[in-house]
């Protein structure tokens, strides 16, 4: 008999969870919409990349001596797709499911990256501000710095003045 309050769920909850890696329910992983394009661009690609090492064979065996790099080529272009396919295919059945976000707690004490017992590094650090101070000189001024700055101080002051039109 129910249990008067609690409701059961009209649907099958267990098969919406990602699977562990290495099961069935892992592979389900591999057939979203976004894998079935990947999978079939994949097909696309190597069977035409492998058409066209074929068609590079035949016009090498006619007597196009280039042809023959080309007919070696081709294959290689294929067999990089289906590395990379398959590359991607395992990280996605090694990935683990998107776990709930932990409370973000900021470290008291400072982490050093290689301090296994602290706790994992922040991914987000924040930025380290410094005030600058201009620069003052020890010494007598250079003549000649010191008119390049006045020129370069006329220059900024005159947008839209030439070189040429400087009064000094």
């Amino acid at each position: 008999m129910p249990t008067p309050g609690v409701t059961k769920p009209t649907y099958d909850t267990v098969s919406e969870t990602a699977g562990r890696p290495g099961t069935l329910d892992a592979m389900k992983r591999l057939w979203t919409p976004a894998w079935i394009v990947r999978h079939v661009a994949m097909v696309v690609l190597v069977v035409g990349f492998l058409a066209l090492g074929w068609w590079q064979i035949s016009r090498a065996a006619s007597g196009n001596t280039l042809s023959w790099a080309y007919a070696v080529e081709w294959p290689i272009f294929a067999g990089f797709v289906v590395f990379v396919w398959w590359r991607e295919v395992r990280h996605t059945l090694r990935g683990r499911p998107a776990a709930a976000p932990e409370a973000a707690t900021a470290p008291t004490e400072p982490v050093t990256p290689g301090d296994a017992a602290s706790g994992p590094t922040p991914a987000v650090r924040r930025p380290v501000r410094v005030t600058r101070v201009p620069a003052t000189s020890g010494g007598p001024e250079d003549a000649d710095l010191a008119e390049y700055n006045r020129y370069l101080t006329w220059l900024n002051a005159n947008p839209g003045a030439k070189p040429g039109d400087y009064p000094g």
